[in-house]
């Protein structure tokens, strides 16, 4: 009889999250035939080398997700994170994708996607308390 042994932590000492990705993306293209997912990464450095904003995501399936966007607080307002935002989407259409989706949070940054075309789809209320996270797509042309 197989023995199991769980582990609860906050970090992830062992690659947790790599291995589940993988087999996560290995059980997706087995169900779907889809095996084009790529990571897409868009990084913006200032003249000393330093990263000020960046973007972290992939493309799978005719599909581009966002899954972090950042610019450092003292580079905001000077267009970065549109830059980095329409660099991805760019990608996102080179890579064949038809979409690209994302989510965020009402105290973080709905109203920036809105302007740049992201529709709500879904809203979580609650998550974080008192606030909501927020599902937004945006239809590639």
């Amino acid at each position: 009889m197989t023995r199991y042994r769980l582990s609860v932590g906050d970090r992830d000492v062992a690659g947790v999250e790599t291995g589940l990705r993988a087999e996560l993306y290995r059980f997706n293209v087995e169900a779907t035939g889809l095996a084009d997912g790529d990571l897409l990464v868009v990084e913006l450095l200032d003249d000393a080398g330093e990263r000020v904003a960046g973007l972290f995501g992939w493309t799978w399936g005719g599909t581009g997700f966002v899954d972090l966007l950042h610019v450092d607080a003292g580079h905001r307002g000077r267009g970065l994170g549109s830059r980095l935002l329409a660099t991805a989407e760019d990608e996102a259409r080179r890579r064949g994708c038809r979409q690209v989706v994302l989510a965020t949070h009402t105290f973080q940054a709905p109203d920036f996607y809105a302007a740049r075309g992201y529709v709500e789809v879904g809203r979580v209320e609650g998550y974080p308390a008192g606030h909501a996270q927020v599902h937004l797509v945006k239809q590639l042309t």
